[in-house]
């Protein structure tokens, strides 16, 4: 069954910590007894595998899609070759259901996001520009009418996602 419950996303520029907070986020929002899957947006390339393994091969040799079973795990990798980038709805449209998806990246795409600011990296807000922006998680202050957390408060950054998507 594919996932169709809440979505909310962890948004900001490269190397402002979305990653990091998620990684905390992860376990708060877990010990509430919610199954939580993530979906990370990367603007580079990536590869799964290594070169010369079997699915490496098949997808070399023209696969478009190499899906690789274990015991406990699996992943399924689908090849775009000549087509436009996926789609965030297209890609949760393939995952399990679930009780949340915390998205990492795809800041423009239209779902409740928390913006990721931190201020050595010299970059503006996103959320001006930005209606689907609920809040925003900075280590410094930051002027918005937005609720405001402290880049390390994953306790009350968890309790404010949860009251966003209806399970306080």
């Amino acid at each position: 069954m594919p996932h169709t419950g809440p979505v909310f996303g962890v948004a900001g520029w490269s190397g402002s910590g979305k990653t990091t907070l998620i990684e905390k986020l992860l376990p708060l929002v877990t010990a509430h007894g919610l199954r939580v899957a993530t979906l990370k947006h990367t603007h580079k390339d990536f590869d799964f595998d290594k070169p010369g393994k079997d699915s490496w091969r098949h997808r070399e040799a023209g696969a478009q899609e190499v899906m690789i079973a274990a015991p406990k795990q699996w992943t399924l990798v689908h090849q775009v070759r000549d087509q436009a980038e996926t789609g965030l709805a297209h890609l949760l449209s393939h995952m399990s259901a679930s009780d949340l998806v915390l998205v990492e990246g795809f800041k423009r795409e239209p779902i409740p996001k928390l913006e990721v600011h931190r201020a050595a990296l010299g970059k503006s807000l996103i959320a001006p520009d930005d209606p689907d922006i609920v809040a925003i998680a900075s280590d410094a202050p930051v002027a918005t009418d937005l609720p405001r957390f402290d880049l390390n408060d994953a306790a009350g950054i968890a309790a404010f996602i949860m009251k966003v998507i209806g399970r306080q």
